[in-house]
């Protein structure tokens, strides 16, 4: 069986959000006080137990309305699906019937009435109504183990008769395994005791305690092994890691260890009937390439090995390289709708064909902060990734300052993106910048590749298939044709233009400077810079060099230069 489904009401930041989960991994991500470790608390309210304490909430943990009181009782609701039929005798009080003849697992905690300190006493029931208590052999069925951010996991490896090594060894041994260890022990005590150096200890000590207290009071002292029985044995067991002790190696791959060493006893714990692991920012102690072999591996848990039960994984992240080389459909989106955070999940998206498969080939690292955006922008390419960012801090928006994402899809890839956002999606304001690429001229009915400035346009049918898809949230903004021709349409812009070019390509810049001065009019020297520059027949320079160059003129304020208008509404659109 696994948890299928968490609602979660009246908690912290959360009036209410329902997140649905999967067998295997599940990765809950989202920015800095979205709620992701109250999605982590919340699992932990019913998961809690065998390992760490059951989280303590206080009045402070109750939601707070904007404007109003914190109020009720804090709720969370869990649903199990896929049980067996054992399953479903354990959770027998539990049980409710769901289309296709299947049954459920419906368990609940509510934090309500709080004591003189301000703890909040919780209540556990389980089944539809609320009204049967939950069972310690429920309880005992839910096994879990949390491991929590910035954890020490030297602790966790130490030996100890609790330490997760010592229970992987009891869950793999039998009793005649038992037996077999304590003879060896018994076996090494008396060949150790054999030896001259624990000889010369035993008669040094015996003999001093003696002189010290008498015959009458001495007592009897044997130098050997501190435990020949099995269960001693688990409790000192340590890892030794290349050579050396488990304190000496470095965190990160200690990390790693104990991870290894919780999932191999969750997978072999057959007296559970669920087994889950639950990690808070594992990227707090791994580079990069760490955290996508963690992931690599964590993605394929819920296949298990030959005799292994399958373990189910919550994986809380702020990290981009979690997010963008993670399976789509394994993903939990947090994101802030009206001050109050809410689930999403991207599986729930209807893609056209083909543009799921691309959304999850250009998910790179840098993309996948769409997932952790407040505001976004999706912009084609590098030039504009290069001067959206500069021409918004020229007047006076700073897009880091509002929180904006600015994201390239490197090309016309919007129909994969724009899909996860919008009214019925990611709820946060997102802009697109795109090119009109127009083919004529709606005024003059005349084929025209080159607008003018006041000239209006038809866009491309890609812009137009966009257009379709705007909301109050998601907007699509052009201008007259491209980036770069929409800039040089601005007579201040032009020459900051043609320095840059000079900076990168002096004879092709003090070539198109004279025939620009020669053009009769703004639409006739943009199109005389833009194709001396961009048409293979001419200059064919590079947008994103020359975007580089252009960023290097006018990132001095006192350069003259004008941004787009397109442009500004969608800065304005995404920062308001």
């Amino acid at each position: 069986m696994y948890l299928a489904e968490l609602t979660i009401r009246n908690f912290r930041r959360i009036r209410e959000a329902r997140l649905f989960f999967r067998p295997g991994l599940n990765i809950i991500v989202g920015s800095n006080n979205i709620g992701k470790t109250a999605v982590v608390d919340a699992l932990r309210a019913l998961l809690a137990g065998a390992d760490d304490p059951y989280p303590r909430f206080t009045l402070d943990d109750v939601h707070l309305p904007a404007g109003g009181t914190a109020s009720g009782e804090i709720l969370f609701e869990y649903i199990f699906s896929d049980l067996s039929l054992d399953d479903e005798g354990e959770f027998l009080h539990a049980l409710r019937e769901v289309p296709g003849g299947k049954v459920e697992a419906v368990v609940g905690v509510a934090y309500g009435e709080a004591d003189k300190s301000g703890r909040l006493k919780p209540r556990r029931w389980c089944g539809d109504f609320g009204e049967v208590a939950i069972t310690s052999s429920m309880l005992e069925n839910l096994r879990s183990v949390y491991l929590q951010p910035l954890r020490d996991a030297e602790q966790g490896l130490r030996p100890s008769r609790n330490s997760q090594l010592s229970r992987l060894l009891h869950l793999l041994s039998d009793e005649s395994g038992r037996e077999g260890i304590t003879a060896a022990l018994k076996k090494l005590d008396t060949e150790l005791k054999g030896q001259k150096p624990i000889q010369d200890a035993h008669s040094a000590i015996t003999g001093r305690h003696r002189t010290m207290l008498g015959v009458k009071l001495a007592q009897a002292i044997d130098v050997g092994l501190a435990g020949t029985d099995f269960g001693k044995l688990a409790a000192r067991l340590s890892l030794v890691v290349d050579m050396f002790e488990i304190e000496r190696n470095g965190l990160g791959y200690n990390n790693l260890i104990f991870m290894a060493v919780v999932l191999s006893e969750l997978a072999k714990n057959a007296d559970a009937a669920f087994r889950s692991l639950i990690i808070e920012e594992p990227e707090a102690h791994l580079h990069p390439q760490l955290q996508a072999v963690l992931l690599r591996y964590l993605s394929s848990i819920d296949k298990g090995a030959p005799g292994e039960k399958p373990v189910q994984v919550f994986v809380t992240s702020h990290s981009p390289n979690f997010a963008s080389i993670a399976d789509l459909d394994s993903i939990v989106c947090l994101v802030e709708v009206d001050g109050i955070a809410t689930a999403f999940h991207p599986r729930s998206v209807r893609f056209e064909k083909g543009k799921r498969e691309k959304l999850a080939r250009y998910l790179d690292v840098t993309r996948a902060e769409l997932f952790f955006a407040r505001r976004a922008i999706f912009v084609e390419g590098a030039a504009e990734l290069l001067l959206v960012s500069l021409l918004a801090r020229r007047s006076g928006q700073d897009l880091r300052d509002h929180g904006v994402s600015l994201i390239s899809v490197e090309g016309l890839n919007f129909d994969s993106f724009m899909p996860l956002f919008g009214e019925e999606a990611i709820r946060i304001p997102v802009a697109v910048i795109t090119d009109a690429d127009p083919s004529t001229i709606i005024a003059k009915k005349t084929v025209a590749l080159y607008p003018g400035p006041t000239d209006v346009v038809d866009p491309s049918a890609n812009a137009k298939a966009m257009l379709e898809r705007q909301d109050r949230l998601l907007k699509v903004f052009f201008g007259q044709k491209t980036f770069e021709y929409d800039l040089a349409l601005i007579a201040k812009n032009r020459p900051a233009m043609l320095a840059a070019l000079k900076d990168i390509h002096p004879q092709i810049g003090a070539d198109l400077a004279a025939a620009v001065d020669a053009g009769s009019s703004d639409q006739a020297k943009a199109e005389t810079l833009f194709r001396g520059m961009f048409e293979r027949e001419h200059g064919n320079v590079q947008k994103g060099r020359f975007a580089q160059a252009l960023a290097a003129r006018i990132v001095d304020d006192d350069i003259a230069f004008e941004m787009p208008a397109y442009i500004g509404y969608a800065i304005e659109h995404v920062c308001r």
